[in-house]
C-alpha cells in the first residue's frame, strides 16, 4: 500500500513538475517583453534573456506616450475594437438564432458555405475588403476599420450560437408564444438571456481579435497616421536600419494589458460559455 502511494505521489510530483515547466516557457516572452519595456536600450542589449532589470526605468513607457502618439493609438484602438465587437455579437447572434432555431430552405448550402469559408486564408480577402472600403470612401478613417473587423464571416461565434440555439428547449418558445411574445421578443426577453454564456464568450475572442488585428488597419491606414490602431503603431517602432526594441517592448506590455484584464474578469463566463455551447 506504502509502495502504491509512493508512485502515485512521484507521478503527480512529476507530473506537476512537467506542467510547470511548459508552463515557464509559455510565460516566458511575456515576462520577458515586461522586463525589457523597464530596460535602457544599452541594458537591453548587455542582458538580453535578463528577467530582472538592473536599473528600471520608466524612460520607454514616457517615451512611447509622448512622443510616438501612443495615446492616439490607444483611443482609436478603444473604439475600433469596441464598436466592432458589438456589431459581430448582433451579427452572429442573430444569425446564429435563425440557424439554430428554425428549418429552411438552403439552410445545410449556408451552413456549408460558411464552414468552407473556414479554409479561406485571411491574407487573400484583404484586396476585397480594401476595394469595398475604398469604394464607401471609408479609407483611412475609423469607421472603416470598424466595418472591415466586422465583416469578416466569423463562423466561429455563428456556429457558438448555432449549437447552443439548437439546445434550447422548444417549450420556452412555446411558453413565451403563448404569453402573447411576437418573433423579436421572443429573441429579445428569453433567448438573449439564456445565451450569456455564449455571448461573453465572443465579447472575449473578437476583443483579442480586434485589439491585436494587424494586417488590415496597416493596409486601410498606410496614409492616415492618426487613425493608427496599436498593432499598427507597434509596428513604426521599426525603422529601415534600426528597431527602438525597448519601445516596442513597453508598447507590446501596455497594449497587452487590458486584454489579460478582460480575461481575468470574465474567464468564469468564457468557460461557460465554450461548455455551453458545445455539449448536446
Amino acid at each position: 500500500m506504502n509502495g502504491e502511494k509512493v508512485v502515485r505521489i512521484t507521478k503527480t510530483t512529476v507530473t506537476h513538475l512537467l506542467l510547470a515547466g511548459i508552463g515557464f516557457i509559455w510565460i516566458y516572452p511575456f515576462v520577458w517583453m515586461i522586463a525589457a519595456s523597464f530596460k535602457s536600450p544599452s541594458e537591453f542589449f548587455e542582458n538580453r534573456l535578463g528577467l530582472i532589470p538592473q536599473s528600471p526605468t520608466f524612460e520607454n513607457v514616457v517615451r512611447i506616450w509622448q512622443k510616438a502618439d501612443f495615446g492616439t493609438y490607444f483611443i482609436n484602438t478603444i473604439i475600433v475594437t469596441v464598436f466592432s465587437v458589438i456589431l459581430v455579437l448582433i451579427m452572429t447572434m442573430m444569425a446564429g438564432y435563425a440557424m439554430g432555431r428554425f428549418s429552411f430552405r438552403g439552410r445545410n448550402v449556408c451552413m456549408a458555405i460558411f464552414l468552407a469559408s473556414i479554409a479561406i486564408p485571411l491574407v487573400s480577402t484583404i484586396i476585397p475588403t480594401y476595394e469595398v472600403i475604398k469604394g464607401m470612401n471609408l479609407v483611412g478613417i475609423k469607421l472603416g476599420l470598424i466595418l472591415s473587423q466586422a465583416g469578416g464571416a466569423h463562423v466561429i461565434f455563428l456556429l457558438l450560437f448555432t449549437s447552443f440555439f439548437e439546445s434550447v428547449p422548444n417549450e420556452l418558445e412555446e411558453a413565451a408564444k403563448m404569453d402573447g411574445c411576437n418573433f423579436f421578443q421572443t429573441f429579445f426577453y428569453i433567448m438573449m438571456p439564456l445565451s450569456k454564456p455564449v455571448a461573453t464568450t465572443v465579447v472575449i475572442m473578437e476583443t483579442i481579435w480586434a485589439w491585436n488585428a494587424f494586417m488590415l488597419p496597416l493596409v486601410l491606414t498606410l496614409n492616415a497616421p492618426a487613425s493608427r490602431t496599436l498593432a499598427v503603431g507597434l509596428y513604426a517602432f521599426k525603422g529601415e536600419n534600426t528597431v527602438d526594441w525597448t519601445g516596442i517592448a513597453a508598447d507590446g506590455t501596455i497594449a497587452i494589458i487590458p486584454v489579460i484584464i478582460l480575461f481575468i474578469f470574465m474567464q468564469k463566463h468564457f468557460v461557460e460559455g465554450i461548455a455551453g455551447a458545445v455539449k448536446s
